[in-house]
């Protein structure tokens, strides 16, 4: 692969789940002038920790000082670049769309199509949500443009490594005798 090419790379990095920590992340980034182009965090199945999974275009190289640069980070636990691992990656859509008595059962149609779902209906719009890569997520709001998108929110890239391994693990707490000291 050419470290000259400028590609997608997906990231996820573990962190604590502190005041600061999402600052200092998108800090690092503008300083070092790379566009995150999505980025999602949530909590984690551990408690004080969560996911930070985000998507810049860059060189290899790049996407190499950003792990590392990541990694230096206080409150960043690990930092896995899955670009090249087998993943599996999916982003919602939440997309508000004008909707009249004539127009609705088409809308209707291509929500099932792309396997949506309409989450709300009012008089005169329709609230679908779609669950999707990213590539069926444009696809779907190509063809929505044509009713008129009121309003549209996007998730941004959700990104789990396949397999049985877990992505980190917590470090056990030393165990603390009665006596005070480590066992």
């Amino acid at each position: 692969m050419s470290t000259k090419t400028s590609e997608r790379h997906t990231f996820i990095a573990w962190v604590e789940d502190k005041p600061g920590v999402l600052n200092r992340v998108s800090g690092l980034f503008g300083r070092r002038s790379f566009n995150i182009e999505s980025l999602t965090v949530g909590h984690t199945e551990t408690p004080g920790v969560s996911r930070m999974t985000f998507v810049i275009k860059g060189t290899q190289r790049d996407a190499q000082q950003v792990g590392m640069q990541l990694y230096k980070l206080i409150n960043v636990l690990n930092v896995v670049n899955v670009t090249e691992q087998p993943h599996v990656h999916y982003e919602m859509a939440l997309i508000k769309v004008n909707a009249t008595g004539q127009t609705r059962g088409e809308i209707m149609q291509l929500v099932d199509i792309y396997r949506a779902n309409i989450v709300d209906v009012d008089l005169d719009s329709v609230m679908i949500r779609i669950v999707a890569k990213e590539d069926r997520v444009n696809a779907l709001l190509r063809l929505l443009d044509q009713f008129g998108i009121i309003e549209m929110v996007r998730t941004g890239r959700l990104a789990m490594v396949r397999g049985s391994e877990k992505g980190w693990q917590p470090k056990p707490e030393p165990m603390i005798g009665t006596n005070g000291h480590q066992s």
